[in-house]
């Protein structure tokens, strides 16, 4: 801002106001100066034979000139206002406590994964059951996710899905009867669900571990291999190829029930991906269940 100011050869007192912004009266008390913009600080003091003038840039992003005319007194005052353009470092910091204020669409992802992971923990991927208040809060998180997934078209970037996976949450249960049945209450007891895809080949390959505390705690598995292709941009249709047990003692202890537990685990239908990143992927098949898994270090199975 730059002031010029113009005075005559000596100054007056004079007990009459100017019409233009000028006041004399030796008593009159600061007045604020209408002439600068109303969001400024400029202040005429005028006592007794002192005239003072005090000015604090001003903040609005404009250029104004103006002059007064003539006061009586015989003191003619020119106003000169230039006001910079925007400050570089006003702006910067403006935008930075904006960007403090509103968290990135990643810090929003990111918060909402980590509730997820909380509302999960300790329900054993649901396998067993949920309570339906805990259901309702995952299926709230997870639809809430699906509304911001950063890979709207999963099928179309297969790159994402290439890969292991870990099973964290499923809606397909394992209730009553058919717990008893597969011997999954207190004899046999339920590992990890590994899903290892193979984009160039168009295959999955499903793992189940089990482990039975009857046969000195001998680990087996369940594998099931699937093939599948592309029905639309976020959706893949699965058809089922085999399956196998291992090893042959855990193969007899389910071989009554083998059509039971194939039922629970054949992925075979359709499957929409309604959600991938780098670490997670959310899925609903043609069942209406859902499936929640995260990426996993693993050794990938074949």
């Amino acid at each position: 801002m730059y002031l010029n100011f113009v005075f005559p050869s000596r100054t007056h007192r004079s007990k009459t106001s100017c019409t233009h912004d000028c006041i004399h009266d030796e008593k009159a008390s600061p007045t604020r100066n209408p002439i600068l913009p109303s969001g400024s600080s400029n202040i005429l003091n005028h006592s007794k034979d002192v005239i003072s003038y005090k000015a604090i840039t001003a903040t609005h992003f404009r250029i104004r000139s103006i002059r007064s005319g003539e006061c009586p007194s015989g003191v003619r005052l020119s106003y000169t206002v230039k006001v910079a353009e925007h400050n570089p470092g006003l702006v910067g910091e403006e935008k930075e406590i904006q960007e403090q204020k509103e968290p990135s669409h990643q810090n929003t992802l990111l918060q909402l994964k980590t509730d997820l992971y909380k509302a999960l923990n300790g329900i054993n991927r649901g396998i067993f059951g949920v309570p339906s208040a805990k259901k309702s809060e995952i299926e709230d998180l997870v639809k809430q996710l699906e509304s911001q997934n950063p890979t709207p078209d999963p099928t179309l970037n297969l790159d994402k899905v290439d890969g292991c996976w870990k099973l964290v949450y499923s809606t397909i249960t394992i209730l009553g009867s058919k717990r008893t049945k597969l011997g999954l209450r207190d004899f046999i007891s339920l590992g990890d669900f590994l899903q290892t895809i193979d984009v160039q080949k168009s295959k999955a390959v499903n793992v189940i571990k089990f482990n039975a505390r009857g046969l000195n705690f001998l680990n087996g598995k369940l594998t099931v291999e699937a093939s599948f292709k592309i029905a639309s941009k976020s959706k893949v249709d699965i058809s089922y190829d085999s399956s196998t047990i291992t090893p042959d003692q855990l193969m007899n202890m389910f071989k009554k029930n083998y059509d039971l537990l194939l039922a629970i685990f054949n992925p075979e239908g359709w499957l929409e991906i309604t959600y991938i990143d780098d670490d997670m992927r959310i899925g609903r098949d043609d069942k209406g269940n859902t499936f929640i898994l995260e990426r996993s270090e693993e050794e990938e199975v074949r």
